[in-house]
């Protein structure tokens, strides 16, 4: 009987949170075999307040501008792949053939 408690700062919607429920539940069904059943998933929001890192609050980082910042987009393979042949086109050295 699997239980998985997911802990997160406050702020997701009803909808995120039952997509949560149910990909957690079909990957443990999916990769452990388990019965869905038998599988509970415990979601609990977490204020800034009560939530610490690097020494102080969530909420201090975020006054701070030290927390928050989204990184940059991943790239997809799509973009990725120009890239890699320019790197790969650039990487191969060819000297005087060989007799």
């Amino acid at each position: 009987m699997p239980y998985v408690r997911v802990d997160i700062l406050e702020g997701l919607t009803t909808k995120q949170k039952l997509a949560i429920h149910k990909g957690i539940t079909d990957l443990l069904v999916k990769v452990a075999g388990k019965n869905p059943d038998y599988t509970f998933i415990s979601i609990n929001e977490v204020s800034d307040e009560n939530w610490g890192h690097k020494g102080t609050s969530i909420a201090e980082l975020k006054k701070a501008g030290q927390f928050g910042v989204k990184a940059a987009p991943a790239k997809t393979a799509a973009s990725k792949a120009p890239a890699r042949k320019a790197v790969a086109r650039a990487s191969i050295k060819r000297g005087p053939a060989k007799k």
